[in-house]
């Protein structure tokens, strides 16, 4: 009895704690199963406060270290202050049938601590998108059934935004902005004077900028602009699980925790037709266990919530559990984050930037968005950054070194950036599946990736490169350079799909409610249910997901149908 519970949530990151919150808000005892290490908030932050000259490399990893991890060593957040939230490659292998980038944070927590928390709500543009271009199965829900449930998640969390009135992205429950600069604004004007439905707006971050009483009952207060967020922020400024989602759950006094938990399967009763249980190998002493529940969350994140259905067979399911249609971990998408432009503004010299904000400027996807307009489907969103800098003397060697740099220099010119994010189409070619010979160190068979970029996503990059040109252009910046990185998928973070949502069970894994169609006591509220990725950064939609499943979960538990 000690090992059954009501609920079992798989996964402490982001969706996986928000479904633990919702549970045990609504008195059902809640068991959280995570493969990693406890990371408490405001104990286990080791450098938040650290000054760079605390750290021995100046915040840069070493390149052994660099070399004996290639995967990870290519990620933005991968440095001295942060390193330790990563999972390293070595660690936890994997097999990439085609390079894949797969970044990974196995703590309680998961990637929340170190996510770049930009929030944006999709629109029905996006939810009838697969339906209209015919790329996928239609979603099984639209805007209006997820609005209310972005409208909670906004409020508990704290998303710092301005309301744009734009269609092709909703507005929501916003906190006041930051301050854009001079040259947002300018390039703001340039696109509505030389463009419809192009439009430069402030990028919508979870970071608190005002105070209001939910916060307070969270322990957390305003961001503070330390831009640092990737170390644990000790002022909970911006959202991650850990400062807001697990306390707040721990409180309710309904749930459990279990770090150290490597979830092997799920158990499936073949008389009851159900779900019963979840068999677990502890990271540490690698004994096996097994936990009992009648409703189970499985939110390890995409690619491993993938792997778990896949690994979890049955007389009933040979081919993993709810896979009677054969698609389980097909159709696994990701976003497009090769194409980069940079150049140079000359103008308002009269202005500089000084302090920090956590954000930038942020310009919705245009392309394709009310019809069919271009060579490719779908379309891209993209980053808008600008900053002037001091120009600094770095000649010289040790006190004349140090001289030359205490001495400010005059400021340079601004400089300006995007980056693209594009949507990839979901392809059954694009897969997630086990490998029948190799296991790790806890007997799960390792992940075996073949995922891709195909004609679509080159054709979208050109027309990226070739649109922001002109818009450049037309504002006069000069010295513009474009860039392919070549950058393997994955390194975007936001890889989603394999077990997606649909109205049909014959091509779909997951009802409206995120409910295995086969197995309805088992929901996926990450990114494994997503049916289509869309443009926009999507923690936001999991989380809202979470939510609403949650809620109906509960209602189906309480009436004896699940």
């Amino acid at each position: 009895m000690e090992n059954k519970f009501e609920a079992i949530v798989i996964g402490a990151g982001m969706s996986g704690a928000y479904a633990a919150k919702e549970l045990c808000d609504k008195g059902i005892k809640t068991l959280v199963l995570e493969r990693g290490r406890d990371v408490k908030h405001n104990v286990d932050y080791p450098t938040t406060n650290m000054q760079p000259w605390e750290f021995t490399h100046r915040g840069q990893i070493r390149q052994d270290v660099l070399d004996e991890n290639p995967v990870i060593g290519r990620c933005y957040a991968y440095k001295e202050d942060a390193k330790h939230f990563f999972v390293k490659d070595t660690e936890h292998p994997y097999i990439q049938k085609k390079p894949f980038d797969w970044i990974r944070g196995y703590q309680v927590g998961g990637k929340s601590i170190m996510w770049a928390r930009q929030v944006q709500r999709w629109s029905d543009y996006d939810f009838e998108g697969p339906a209209r271009d015919g790329f996928a199965v239609d979603w099984p829900i639209r805007y209006a059934d997820l609005a209310p449930y972005y409208s909670e998640v906004e409020k508990f969390i704290g998303v710092s935004g301005n309301r744009d009135g734009l269609d092709v992205l909703p507005d929501g429950e916003f906190l006041k902005a930051f301050d854009s600069t001079c040259v947002d604004e300018y390039f703001k004007e340039v696109l509505n004077e030389n463009y419809q439905g192009r439009h430069v707006i402030y990028g919508r971050c979870a970071h608190i900028t005002e105070m209001k009483d939910i916060f307070k009952q969270q322990g957390r207060t305003l961001c503070q602009s330390r831009t640092i967020c990737q170390r644990g922020c000790p002022f909970g400024g911006y959202f991650n699980a850990n400062s807001t989602l697990i306390p707040w759950a721990m409180r309710t006094g309904n749930m459990t925790l279990r770090p150290h938990s490597v979830v092997h399967s799920i158990i499936y009763d073949e008389e009851r037709g159900k779900a019963t249980g979840v068999r677990v190998i502890d990271a540490l002493t690698k004994e096996s266990k097994e936990f009992f529940a009648d409703i189970i969350f499985v939110n390890a994140a995409t690619i491993n919530t993938n792997a778990i259905l896949l690994n979890s067979t049955s007389d009933r399911f040979p081919d993993g559990l709810g896979n009677d249609n054969g698609i389980l971990g097909k159709y696994v998408a990701f976003h497009n984050y090769r194409g980069k432009i940079n150049a140079i503004h000359e103008g308002h010299k009269e202005f500089v930037s000084e302090g920090r904000r956590p954000t930038s400027g942020y310009i919705p996807r245009f392309r394709n968005v009310e019809k069919q307009e271009t060579d490719f489907l779908r379309g891209y969103a993209a980053g808008f950054s600008n900053n002037r800098y001091r120009k600094s003397n770095l000649e010289g060697v040790g006190e004349t070194l140090l001289t030359n740099m205490n001495v400010k220099g005059e400021y340079g010119e601004w400089r300006v950036g995007s980056h693209m994010m594009g949507e990839t189409i979901p392809k059954a070619t694009n897969y997630i599946a086990l490998s029948k010979e190799s296991t790790d160190e806890w007997g799960v068979p390792l992940i075996n990736l073949s995922i891709d970029y195909d004609d679509n996503d080159e054709k979208m990059l050109l027309d990226f490169f070739e649109q922001f040109t002109e818009m450049y252009e037309k504002a006069g910046f000069v010295e513009i350079k474009t860039r392919d990185t070549k950058q393997a998928p994955g390194l975007d973070i936001h890889e989603m799909g394999g077990v997606r949502m649909g109205n049909d069970p014959q091509t779909s894994l997951l009802n409206k409610w995120n409910q295995m169609h086969t197995c309805k006591n088992v929901l996926v509220t990450d990114g494994a249910c997503m049916t289509s990725v869309a443009t926009q950064n999507p923690s936001l939609t999991f989380m809202a997901l979470t939510v609403r499943a949650v809620d109906h979960a509960v209602r189906e538990l309480k009436k004896g149908e699940l």
